[in-house]
């Protein structure tokens, strides 16, 4: 059963509207690589039908401004590589079909320079007709698992992930191995679906964040503590996961190699300083996790 992990909706302090600077840093550090891989790579001239209209797509798009900012900066690169020549662009924004759509387009841009259009539904499946889409872009989404390892919430299984709520900081090894396999499966879904809904010669930017070893440690002890003072019964941590696996270089590799369907024109692995992380108290740590978690959360252990 796929697992929906939206955002947390609407603009108050706790919104993902008003917490999305963590994803923001992954974004930024990595425009200088897209900028490269467009110019260098992508030859719209080649891929263009007579309609002269280049559509773009961005995976996983939640509701904050980060959408907004990579997709203006798709627009300027391809724009700066053809000058005059430019086509006209549509922009497909992609999320969970419970995603806040309505706050996501009461923040558009008014100046921006293309049209824009809402697709709900899970990008590990099919999104958009046949050769429809020349530049897809996905940013700290492909990280997100459709699912959490069923065998993870199982007390019966030997990749039970008791007292934990991520793989990361787990010594127990076959539940690491969980986590890969469905990360795996999920990749497989998501090319098969691109590689029929991207024109040949397009292009797929995928950005994935680092590890947040710190984000999971830091929750996973706090719900801990909560069952210790008998906030509630610790089966509650036991049966809630986060479904979200960090791939690293080489796993990208893998599945993209196992796929067959694109190849791997550059891959990166940067290193950038996050104060967000390093530096934040738990205060602010806990606004984060709100901004990501907090409909979900509710749900789970305040019914």
């Amino acid at each position: 059963m796929t697992t929906f992990f939206p955002m947390n909706a609407g603009d108050s302090p706790y919104s993902y509207s008003k917490n999305y600077l963590l994803q923001k840093e992954v974004l930024d550090s990595a425009k200088e690589m897209v900028r490269d891989a467009i110019i260098r790579k992508l030859e719209i001239k080649n891929i263009l039908s007579s309609s002269n209209m280049f559509r773009i797509t961005e995976l996983g798009c939640s509701i904050g401004p980060n959408t907004f900012s990579a997709m203006q900066h798709v627009v300027e690169v391809v724009k700066e590589k053809y000058k005059n020549n430019t086509p006209e662009y549509q922009i497909f924004f992609n999320d969970h079909v419970t995603n806040d759509f309505n706050t996501l387009f009461l923040l558009l841009p008014i100046d921006r320079s293309y049209y824009v259009y809402g697709v709900p539904g899970l990008f590990h499946g099919r999104l958009f007709p046949s050769r429809s889409i020349h530049f897809a872009h996905c940013s700290s989404v492909i990280d997100w698992l459709s699912k959490c390892p069923e065998e993870s919430l199982d007390e019966k299984s030997p990749t039970w992930n008791k007292g934990l709520i991520h793989y990361e900081g787990a010594s127990n090894i076959k539940m690491v191995n969980a986590y890969v396999a469905q990360f795996e499966k999920d990749m497989e879904m998501f090319f098969n679906a691109r590689v029929r809904e991207i024109v040949p010669g397009g292009m797929i930017v995928l950005i994935s964040p680092q590890s947040t070893e710190r984000l999971a440690k830091f929750f996973g002890s706090s719900l801990m503590d909560l069952v210790n003072e008998g906030k509630f019964d610790e089966s509650l941590v036991d049966s809630f996961n986060v479904p979200t696996y960090f791939p690293s270089p080489k796993d990208m590799t893998r599945v993209v190699d196992k796929n067959g369907c694109f190849s791997i024109e550059r891959i990166d692995l940067t290193y950038p300083k996050s104060k967000l992380l390093d530096e934040a108290d738990a205060k602010t740590l806990m606004i984060k996790f709100k901004g990501c978690f907090r409909r979900n959360f509710r749900q789970l252990f305040w019914k």
